[in-house]
C-alpha cells in the first residue's frame, strides 16, 4: 500500500521506511513535524498514514492532534499511531470511527504483528495495544453501563477494542467461535446497542468500553 510516515527520528523513521518496503509497500511521503506532515498527506493522499504522537514543534501530542485534523478532513482516513507514551487525550474519538491503531513504538520489533496491525487498520478497522486499553479504561462505578457485563463479555470486549475479529479471540481465549458470537451477542443485548444498517455494533461497543 501507499503509506506515509510522520516521524521526527531520523533513525527511526528510516528503519520503518526499510521494514515496509522490504515487505512490498511504497513509502511516498515522510514528514519531520506535524505541519509538514499535515500538508504531505493532502499532498499525495495515502492509503495508510503512520504517526508519531509526540513530534515538532512541541514535542507533547502534535502527532495526535495533526492525526485529529487530517480525520476531520477525511473521515474513513486510515491512521496508524506509534508511541513510545501512553497519551490519549485525543484517542477515543478516532477510535470511535473505525481506520485507527494506536501501538506503542515496541511493537514494531515484532514484525508479523505490527505488519498485520497495518493491514486492518487499512482495511477499516482498529489495532490498539492492549497497554494502550488499559490506559482508557476507568474503574467501574455503578452507574457504568459495563457493570451487567460478566467476567468473560468483559474480557471478549477488551479483545475487541484491540481490533481483534471473533476468530482471534476464540484462539487468545481457547474457545470455540460460536462462543465468542454468543458473548458477542449478550454484549450487544446488555448494553443495548440495536442492529441497524446505519450502525457499527463493535465499534459502539469499543466506545461504551472505552468511556464508560
Amino acid at each position: 500500500m501507499r503509506i506515509v510516515i510522520g516521524e521526527d527520528s531520523a533513525l527511526f523513521r528510516e528503519g520503518l521506511s526499510r521494514l515496509l518496503t522490504e515487505n512490498g509497500h511504497e513509502i511516498v511521503g515522510t514528514a519531520e513535524d506535524a505541519d509538514e506532515l499535515i500538508s504531505v498527506v493532502r499532498a499525495v493522499d495515502p492509503e495508510l498514514t503512520i504517526i508519531d504522537v509526540r513530534m515538532p514543534p512541541t514535542m507533547t501530542d502534535d502527532g495526535a492532534r495533526a492525526a485529529a485534523v487530517l480525520r476531520s478532513e477525511v473521515p474513513d482516513r486510515p491512521i496508524l499511531m506509534l508511541s513510545q507514551h501512553i497519551e490519549t487525550r485525543h484517542v477515543v474519538p478516532l477510535v470511535g470511527t473505525g481506520a485507527f491503531g494506536y501501538l506503542l513504538k515496541d511493537r514494531v520489533l515484532r514484525v508479523g504483528d505490527f505488519l498485520d496491525a497495518m493491514q486492518r487498520v487499512a482495511g477499516g478497522g482498529s489495532a490498539l495495544d492492549p497497554a494502550i486499553v488499559a490506559a482508557l479504561i476507568t474503574p467501574t462505578r455503578p452507574s457504568d453501563p459495563l457493570a451487567a457485563l460478566s467476567t468473560r463479555e468483559r474480557e471478549v470486549l477488551a479483545l475487541v477494542a484491540e481490533g481483534r475479529s471473533n476468530s482471534a479471540i476464540a484462539s487468545q481465549l481457547v474457545v470455540a467461535e460460536r462462543t465468542v458470537e454468543t458473548h458477542m451477542r449478550s454484549i450487544f443485548q446488555k448494553l443495548q446497542i440495536a442492529d441497524t444498517p446505519t450502525t457499527h455494533r463493535r465499534v459502539l461497543a469499543v466506545i461504551t468500553h472505552l468511556t464508560s
